[in-house]
């Protein structure tokens, strides 16, 4: 087959912590369930995912439990068990990494591939279909699959239709499939910005794109942005799949703009578990180190504190790390309403880079374990 644009696929693990709990437990399948809790250096604590059964309660990744309990108190609880999601997501990748193509993993349960040259031999489709059904019978992983000519277009379509879903979006599609949505509902916007748009009644993508919503929009949100959201609507976008991408970054970081301004310490402190549980894992999972750990405290002022605290060498334990963004926390918090927080790690290495300096004080330890791994 000849193609003249660009065929990427988005694939997205269905539910990745949940799933991976119910092939650890086959008895969840038929539960109502969340993960979520367990081993936590937090008080309180939040859901990192919910089964697809509690999530017709309502109930969602970033709830605390508390209030999850309160929309279905026979809602089951379980605790994350951090290394099998790395192993799941590495059979996951080694899976997509068997075909000839361009793959990038975005997080631990999605990756992006260019299957522009392989679709010349299979049909995308077939292909799709051929990879979702392997996942599945071989590692109990669903997935929904969207293909698409550009990066976004094709995260919308993995998004249309969950789970175990294949979806094509084409240019011409768009009208059809994604201008009915909610604004919120497009990967880039957040509930801050969705906020916006709403107050000055853009509901739906159609409303953003109607040019007589133009100049409401770009004073709304400013006109980079309004831009943004029109080239990533018409196919304009990113559409290199770059698998180098963020390979070995500086630091990795999460953050979350609040729903509402918060003032209460255990909820401020389970918001920053559910970021700790979600930076650890990316810092663990690529099997990295890091120098220091940092948090950002942004207050309804919008006055904006980052406090860091660097260590004596690289570490990866999560005990430390979680220890010292709690710690970060209590000292520099003031008690004043707190609008967006963020936590993250800096001075990133790889593991397998990491050397124990030598000095007079341990060089008995550091030779024998050289020694050792020779």
């Amino acid at each position: 087959m000849n193609f003249t644009t660009k065929i990427i696929f988005h694939i997205d693990l269905n539910a990745f912590f949940a799933t991976v709990e119910a092939i650890l437990d086959p008895n969840l399948k038929t539960k109502v369930f969340a993960v979520g809790g367990g081993k936590s250096y937090f008080r309180g604590g939040v859901l990192l995912t919910a089964s697809y059964k509690a999530r017709k309660y309502g109930i969602h990744s970033g709830m605390s439990i508390t209030e999850a309990l309160k929309i279905y108190p026979k809602l089951l609880i379980v605790p994350p068990s951090r290394g099998e999601y790395k192993k799941y997501s590495k059979l996951f990748m080694d899976t997509l990494n068997k075909y000839n193509a361009v793959v990038y993993q975005a997080s631990v349960d999605e990756a992006y591939m260019d299957v522009t040259d392989i679709s010349k031999e299979i049909h995308p489709l077939k292909l799709a279909q051929e990879i979702q059904d392997y996942l599945f019978k071989v590692y109990q992983l669903p997935s929904s699959i969207g293909i698409a000519p550009t990066l976004f277009l094709a995260k919308m379509g993995s998004d249309f239709k969950k789970p175990m879903g294949i979806t094509v979006m084409r240019k011409r599609d768009v009208k059809k499939k994604l201008y009915p949505l909610k604004v919120g509902s497009m990967y880039g916007i957040g509930r801050k910005t969705n906020q916006r748009l709403n107050e000055i009644n853009i509901v739906t993508l159609e409303d953003l794109m109607n040019p007589l919503n133009k100049d409401k929009v770009i004073e709304a949100i400013g006109e980079n942005a309004y831009q943004s959201y029109v080239d990533n609507l018409t196919g304009k976008s990113n559409n290199v799949v770059d698998p180098h991408k963020y390979e070995i970054p500086k630091s990795i970081s999460n953050e979350t703009t609040l729903k509402y301004d918060i003032d209460r310490i255990d909820l401020l402190k389970e918001e920053l578990a559910n970021l700790f549980d979600e930076t650890y894992l990316r810092l663990s999972k690529d099997e990295y180190m890091c120098k220091n750990a940092f948090i950002k405290i942004r207050y309804s002022n919008f006055k904006t504190t980052t406090k860091t605290k660097s260590f004596i060498e690289e570490t990866d334990d999560e005990e430390l790390l979680s220890q010292t963004i709690e710690d970060l926390f209590d000292n520099y918090y003031n008690a004043h309403p707190v609008r967006l927080l963020g936590l993250g790690f800096g001075g990133i290495i790889e593991k397998k880079d990491f050397k124990i300096d030598r000095t007079i004080f341990n060089y008995k330890d550091v030779d024998k374990n050289t020694k050792e791994k020779i």
